[in-house]
């Protein structure tokens, strides 16, 4: 899938929106963003639509599976939602403002 184009309706389902927490914003010291994405998307496709929907160079792309946990809420059971995160790192000089949208 290297170098392989994907549609731009296809870019902004796979990233589905910016992580923000502390642990995030201490990684944007180190160029990196992170991205909550489709639990389908691959790492490619994940750099691809990152440098197609922001215009930047992204070095690598680093991933994480959440699974969901079971919870109780008064009796009731309930199941939280199974994450993916994208930890992406840009090339020197290159930044993402990702408190405003696409």
């Amino acid at each position: 899938m290297k170098g392989r184009e994907i549609s731009r309706e296809r870019m902004y389902e796979v990233i589905r929106g910016p992580v923000i927490t502390e642990k995030a914003t201490l990684a944007s010291e180190h160029n990196q963003v992170v991205f909550r994405v489709a639990l389908d998307a691959s790492k490619p496709e994940i750099k691809t639509a990152i440098e197609g929907l922001f215009k930047v160079k992204v070095k690598a792309v680093n991933t994480l599976r959440t699974n969901g946990k079971v919870k109780r809420f008064k009796g009731t059971i309930g199941r939280r939602p199974e994450v993916k995160k994208a930890i992406v790192t840009l090339v020197e000089g290159e930044t993402i403002d990702v408190s405003t949208g696409v």
